[in-house]
């Protein structure tokens, strides 16, 4: 696979990496797990070049990290650049889980050493904070996860769906690696400001959701195709309404690749790579097909005619969440 760096001073990374949520949380809940799968999954796309591999501590809770840890035993480790975050935890009982941002300096200095045993590893290379809280200034946590760098505990760390002004305020204290948010074809809100300050600062952008939680590869055509207790089926953007107008962006998407000899999911992922050299989509997937899909995006070159058409695509009905 092509590569490109973490940003313009990080490791190098395979221009599509792995988001291995998924394979443990929010998506397909009814469903078994099958963690032999996704641990092969993950070891393959190392073989692809997908070096960046991202998980949390709250997918799960914890377990996602486990699953990683467990993939990555041995020396498949050498061969991952590896990503966790740290800033939201759950709350509430059964039925009721819920995620707030957890900031405090305590918390993140005792989830870094808890996060490196659940995935079996003395450091890991990128430490995002997952959402800032806004009840602890950004200094503070900022300041607390730059003591993880120089404990050697992280290489390098990053934040998440932050804004410009978040940006800055934990540059002042220590330099920014990456900004992970959501950002596809049908997500484009941080292209206004946060992408292009990302690229004149060097930063990487890591998008997550680059196919629409699945949308854009036109697996879905009706609210009914979601599998049971999957938390797309409370999203807006996937109610019955909205999602019988949605279907005419994954259907422009379609054609594309069609026309390209491609799939949606790698049009629309090479559309997410051609925005910047930095830029390095995440997609999530538990299933060998897909994966090799996935990484088939790293060898679709666009032309001025496909990115126009592109970006002419309409905004989505309906919000994020």
């Amino acid at each position: 696979m092509r590569t490109t760096t973490l940003g313009s001073k990080g490791p190098e990374v395979g221009v599509v990496g792995l988001g291995c949520m998924g394979m443990s949380f929010a998506y397909d809940m009814s469903a078994p797990r099958d963690d032999e799968t996704s641990v092969s999954v993950i070891r393959q796309a190392l073989d692809l070049g997908m070096t960046l591999l991202d998980t949390a501590d709250v997918y799960g809770p914890y377990v996602n990290e486990e699953l990683v840890g467990r993939a990555l035993s041995g020396s498949h480790r050498d061969r991952a650049v590896l990503a966790t975050k740290v800033g939201l935890v759950s709350v509430g009982g059964p039925g009721e889980v819920r995620t707030v941002p957890n900031g405090r300096p305590e918390h993140v200095r005792t989830s870094i050493d808890e996060s490196l045993r659940r995935l079996g590893t003395d450091h890991v290379d990128l430490y995002q904070l997952h959402r800032v809280d806004p009840d602890v200034p950004i200094e503070e946590t900022w300041g607390t996860m730059a003591e993880v760098v120089a404990a050697g505990k992280a290489l390098h760390i990053g934040l998440s769906e932050s804004t410009v002004d978040h940006i800055k305020r934990a540059q002042a204290v220590h330099p920014v690696a990456s900004v992970q948010s959501e950002m596809s074809l049908w997500t484009r809100e941080w292209m206004t400001e946060v992408l292009p300050y990302c690229q004149e600062q060097g930063i990487a952008f890591l998008p997550f959701s680059p196919l629409g939680k699945g949308f854009l590869t036109g697996r879905f055509a009706s609210f009914d195709d979601l599998p049971e207790d999957d938390f797309r089926r409370r999203l807006p953007r996937f109610q019955e309404e909205a999602l019988r107008t949605n279907l005419a962006i994954a259907g422009r998407v379609r054609e594309i690749a069609e026309r390209m000899g491609a799939t949606p999911a790698q049009v629309a992922l090479a559309w997410l790579i051609a925005q910047g050299p930095h830029v390095i989509p995440i997609p999530g997937t538990k299933t060998p097909k897909y994966l090799a899909d996935n990484a088939g995006a790293a060898d679709i070159e666009l032309n001025a005619e496909d990115l126009a058409e592109l970006d002419a695509l309409p905004t989505p009905e309906g919000g994020r969440y």
